[in-house]
Parts: C-alpha cells; sequence; structure tokens
C-alpha cells in the first residue's frame, strides 16, 4: 500500500495537470487511467459534466482482440476503439489528460493509436 507522502504527491500532480486543462462540448477531455493489469479511457464534456465515450481493456470490443497481447499492445487497440466511438458520435478533436501518469508506455501507446486513428490533440 502507498504512504501518506505518496499519496499526497499523487495527488498533486494529478491537481497540477488537471488544473490546465478542461473539456468541452466539441473538444472534450480524454481521460486516462491505468492500474497494474488494465487501462481505462473516457470522453469528458466539463462544461456539463457528462462523459461521452468510454473505452477499456474490459470492453467486449477491445477484450476479443487482446486477449494474448501485450499490456502496450492492449492500451494501443483501446486507443482505437476510444477514436472510433468518438469519430461515430460526430467529435474529431480531444483535450489528452495523462492525469498523474507519465506520458511514456502504455499511456503513450494509447494516446499515438488514437491520433492514427483519426484524433487530432
Amino acid at each position: 500500500m502507498a504512504s501518506k507522502r505518496t499519496l499526497k504527491v499523487r495527488s498533486r500532480r494529478e491537481k497540477r495537470v488537471r488544473g490546465k486543462i478542461s473539456g468541452t462540448q466539441e473538444k472534450p477531455r480524454l481521460c486516462v487511467f491505468r492500474t497494474d493489469k488494465h487501462i481505462y479511457v473516457q470522453a469528458i464534456n466539463d462544461a456539463q459534466a457528462k462523459t461521452l465515450a468510454t473505452a477499456s481493456t474490459l470492453c467486449k470490443e477491445a477484450a476479443d482482440k487482446i486477449k494474448s497481447k501485450k499490456k502496450t499492445d492492449a492500451a494501443g487497440e483501446v486507443g482505437k476503439l476510444i477514436a472510433q466511438r468518438l469519430i461515430s458520435i460526430g467529435i474529431d478533436k480531444v483535450v489528452f489528460d495523462r492525469g498523474r501518469f507519465l506520458y511514456h508506455g502504455r499511456v503513450k501507446a494509447l494516446a499515438e493509436a488514437a491520433r492514427n486513428s483519426g484524433l487530432k490533440f
């Protein structure tokens, strides 16, 4: 379990990153959260406090494709899936919110797959 100091540092980092960005209906915030096994992403309209689309490694569409893949490859599939869902509802521009996670590894793989699938950020 994380110590109190570690939790404070994480919280401060998350506030610093999230304090600089916000999402609108035309350009929602693409929020990423990862655990040891899974990765989750949401497109959020902060003006109305609504979630427009979600995807994760637990979604049925993604779970079938990633059964025997590495975690970074699975994150790429989730990035493609969220891009497809957002483009289908007419959104092609987003603001990327990495949260408290560094932009490398799985977070970077998700972002680049979403970019390659047609999202602009």
